[in-house]
């Protein structure tokens, strides 16, 4: 649960959205975004085992986030891994605060809302229904976001395919599903979309990670009252504070830095591609952590998602064809 919007969104399909913005930013300043290897990202071996890492980190983080809800509430893990997550990144990133105009500020404030928004609903969601369907049902949002954005007609073959698996899921396993939590991974869904592009604005407008650590603080101070209302007590008890730093740092703070350095090197689409794989990485989270099975319906259903996410990165990442000339046949 992110790579540059704005680049042909060939990335944004998946990517980790808490990096997007910043890589876009430092490629900007000429730091490097390939590596020597081939252009397809197969030759950053080294690159590909860190975003790999990245993607299990976050999955088992937020596994261990779902066992820790029964003492916290999910809304109460929420606000212990954004506060944790926002004091690493302020203390490390020491963002500036002068210089900056009305307007970027009001855009890390959206960056900030999508960013709580979208933790909050996506953990509601993980306590409902098993964790790999929350993530499917959340990667929706942007792969419709991708799809629109292409605006080719392969994309429709992408979008129906991933309705394809959403169908197999209503036809057999929905009436056992919590519907409620189906509606919050959507609505997680829709905010990794806004996420995605309030995080390319904010990379453009701040130097380095300065943004998103200040949105992550951001973040933070808006979940926090909702979290110590559902929480209370809990969250001054040390053990319970010292599991949620833990699924800060898994799913946070571990793969932001792991993925910001694998992007310099690796190509968006590449990166994109592998972030595709994490609802199946988080169905094996789910099964290894917290014993939740699939069924094979379910298994196939998440399947299509994860091909028709693939797809619609790879069908991006290609350029567009010429247009011929007047008179010229194509």
């Amino acid at each position: 649960m992110g790579a540059a919007w704005g680049e042909g969104a060939e990335a944004a399909a998946v990517a980790q959205p808490e990096v997007a913005g910043e890589v876009r930013a430092a490629r900007g300043r000429g730091l490097p975004g390939r590596g020597r290897g081939r252009g397809d990202g197969t030759g950053n071996l080294g690159q590909v085992g860190l975003v790999l890492g990245g993607c299990v980190s976050v999955q088992f983080g937020g596994a261990l986030a779902v066992s820790l809800m029964p003492r916290t509430g999910p809304l109460g893990i929420v606000a212990i891994r954004l506060v944790v997550a926002a004091v690493v990144l302020l203390v490390v990133c020491r963002p500036g605060l002068r210089g900056y105009r009305r307007a970027d500020w009001g855009t890390v404030l959206a960056f900030g809302l999508a960013m709580s928004a979208m933790n909050g609903l996506f953990y509601q969601a993980a306590d409902r229904i098993p964790l790999g369907l929350a993530v499917t049902f959340e990667v929706l949002g942007p792969l419709v976001l991708s799809v629109v954005a292409a605006r080719r007609l392969v994309s429709v073959l992408w979008a129906a395919l991933a309705l394809l698996g959403i169908f197999l899921l209503s036809g057999t396993g929905m009436s056992d599903i919590d519907p409620v939590g189906v509606a919050f991974a959507l609505g997680a869904g829709a905010m990794w979309a806004a996420y995605i592009v309030f995080s390319a604005r904010t990379g453009r407008r701040f130097p380095q990670a300065d943004g998103l650590a200040l949105a992550m603080g951001v973040g933070a101070v808006l979940i926090l009252p909702f979290g110590i209302a559902q929480a209370g007590d809990a969250l001054l008890v040390p053990s319970t504070v010292g599991l949620g730093a833990a699924v800060a740092v898994l799913s946070s703070v571990l793969p932001y830095t792991l993925e910001l350095i694998a992007l310099r090197r690796l190509p968006a689409s590449a990166f994109a591609v592998l972030m595709s794989l994490e609802p199946a990485v988080a169905a094996l989270a789910g099964f290894l952590v917290l014993s939740q099975s699939l069924s094979w319906t379910e298994a196939a259903a998440i399947t299509l998602v994860i091909a028709a996410s693939v797809g619609a990165v790879r069908s991006q990442s290609r350029p567009a064809p010429r247009e011929a000339p007047a008179g010229e046949r194509p």
